[in-house]
């Protein structure tokens, strides 16, 4: 089995400019999920998909492959990410790779640890699971405390009839999109048909692990988290 990870770090962020490269524990943030993928034994290749040079060359000298510039296409805000890792897919196999599984990491998840990883690919090697991805205990329910507009202006609970108790509404997960793996032929089909048209198992992260850098304060949580975690 070829195990390959992919990076998608643009250069463009409305939230946090340049947070992709900005120093993070002493290093662009992109380099330590570069070091976290070349790290694990069971990823034989890390590659990044990227348009912006400066990120290119950072991550090259990290010690990833940075095959081409993302075209302008894949670059945009409102890209999203299943064809952009579909695109580096083929364009590898077409220069003769033979890929079985896809370990995708998001460069703004820096906390993830070697143990989430490996219950990750542990899920991904039992039977009916086309990809596993990585969430956390929520403290918001759709039966519970999520609320959605109608169309008159007001609000309703987003499922059901609406709960006294917390402990009664059904247990949910947040996505934190720290780590997806993929099957090569479910990647396919999903970046044609959507991610929910495959079948999909969750590997559950502690909740200071799943931090995702999107903004200002996202960056000094994730720090402060790191500081505490690593003494």
């Amino acid at each position: 089995m070829t195990t390959i990870a992919t990076i998608c770090a643009r250069g463009g962020s409305k939230g946090l400019p340049g947070k992709n490269i900005r120093p993070f524990a002493g290093q662009p943030l992109i380099v330590h999920s570069i070091a976290f993928a070349r790290a694990h034994p069971a990823i034989n290749a890390v590659y990044v998909s990227t348009d912006d040079p400066t990120i290119a060359e950072i991550a090259a000298q990290a010690g990833a492959t940075v095959p081409f510039l993302r075209p302008a296409e894949l670059a945009r805000d409102d890209a999203p990410k299943l064809p952009v890792i579909e695109h580096l897919v083929r364009h590898l196999e077409a220069q003769g790779a033979e890929i079985t599984r896809i370990v995708d990491l998001q460069p703004t998840s820096p906390l993830r640890a070697r143990e989430d990883l490996d219950g990750c690919l542990a899920l991904a090697c039992s039977p009916g699971a086309e990809l596993v991805l990585s969430a956390f205990d929520s403290g918001f329910n759709p039966y519970f405390n999520l609320i959605e507009q109608q169309p008159d202006g007001c609000v309703r609970i987003s499922k059901g009839d609406g709960l006294a108790a917390r402990q009664a509404a059904p247990k949910v997960w947040a996505l934190n999109g720290s780590i997806y793996v993929w099957q090569r032929g479910a990647l396919r089909h999903a970046a044609a048909n959507g991610l929910w048209s495959v079948r999909v198992a969750a590997h559950i992260m502690p909740s200071a692990r799943s931090v995702d850098i999107d903004t200002a304060d996202d960056f000094a949580l994730a720090e402060w988290l790191h500081t505490r975690q690593n003494p």
